[in-house]
């Protein structure tokens, strides 16, 4: 990923996050139960978090190492997309399996943090 794809996909993922997030507070407080609405703001608060963390590696790119950065932002932004949407999508059908699916972009997202950490301890000196 480049400095620009991340910040477009940061400011979409936020975008749509806070969108979630409100749906989630006003549009289905009504419609599932509290622990389901408990998942789906688990599923927005960690979309949030992780798109600011994409536009924390564009950022922070002049004084990362190239290699590692892209992987941390394509890793965090694929763990952030299995993690959040397999939430919302076990809201929104009941479909208790597809939380199986969670922890694979909960392991995504621990990556892409180790990826950043690695992209700095290889970069620029400060």
């Amino acid at each position: 990923m480049t400095p620009r794809s991340l910040i477009l996909c940061g400011a979409l993922v936020l975008a749509l996050g806070v969108a979630a997030g409100a749906f989630g507070a006003h549009g289905l407080r009504r419609l599932v139960t509290p622990d389901l609405l408990d998942t789906w703001r688990t599923a927005a608060h960690y979309q949030i978090v992780h798109g600011l963390g994409l536009l924390l590696i564009a950022a922070l790119w002049s004084r990362l190492a190239p290699a590692p950065a892209a992987w941390a932002g394509g890793l965090m932004l694929a763990g952030l997309l299995i993690f959040s949407a397999s939430l919302y999508a076990l809201v929104l059908t009941g479909i208790r399996g597809l939380g199986a699916i969670t922890p694979l972009g909960g392991l995504l997202l621990i990556l892409s943090w180790l990826a950043l950490a690695l992209a700095a301890w290889r970069g620029a000196p400060a």
